[in-house]
């Protein structure tokens, strides 16, 4: 199976939806789910009320994609890395290598299944070769399992942005409601 990944960034974007400036949102203005920041990194000077849409496609893949080694798990665990594409593009691109990777090294039964790796934040061939062996020895129970994993360590890095910063209480329900499953949901 061939992952779509425009497909993926799509499914992202519909959640972020168009243009917003919330006064609590740390991102400033956003468009399509990608800052001013980002897109100024990437070269746009424009207005974000008009940022491209395909524009933020690229730089999703670019960015939130390729270079979190996305596509080294893309066709293993296709609804896993559509969950860590969601988590690269809204936590950072090097949260989702760290989520898989701590669930991976507490999930290999005491490294009797695949050794403990580094928890780096990039998804490298050890974290593919982890990924492998897990979902050799788990099956397609094995990618529910690990999305069901990433699930809550996004959710529980929502609750702990919004206790420590009460602003983000402006966005805690959007974001239980919005983010959590979006990879699972196909």
């Amino acid at each position: 199976m061939t992952v779509n990944v425009l497909q993926l960034i799509d499914r992202v974007i519909g959640v972020e939806g168009d243009y917003v400036d919330h006064p609590s949102d740390r991102g400033g203005p956003t468009r399509w789910g990608c800052t001013q920041d980002t897109a100024r990194a990437y070269g746009y000077q424009g207005d974000m009320k008009v940022f491209p849409r395909p524009m933020a496609q690229e730089i999703f893949r670019k960015r939130f994609y390729e270079a979190v080694g996305l596509p080294l798990i893309a066709d293993l665990a296709p609804a896993l890395t559509a969950e860590l594409l969601d988590v690269s593009i809204n936590m950072g691109a090097d949260t989702p290598g760290r989520f898989l990777q701590r669930l991976l090294n507490v999930m290999n039964r005491r490294q009797r299944d695949y050794r403990d790796m580094l928890v780096d934040g990039r998804i490298g061939p050890m974290t593919a070769a982890a990924l492998t062996s897990f979902l050799k020895l788990r099956g397609a129970v094995g990618e529910t399992v690990l999305i069901k994993g990433i699930e809550i360590l996004k959710g529980s890095k929502y609750v702990a942005l919004a206790e420590n910063d009460e602003s983000q209480e402006d966005f805690i329900f959007g974001w239980l409601a919005n983010r959590i499953g979006l990879g699972a949901a196909a």
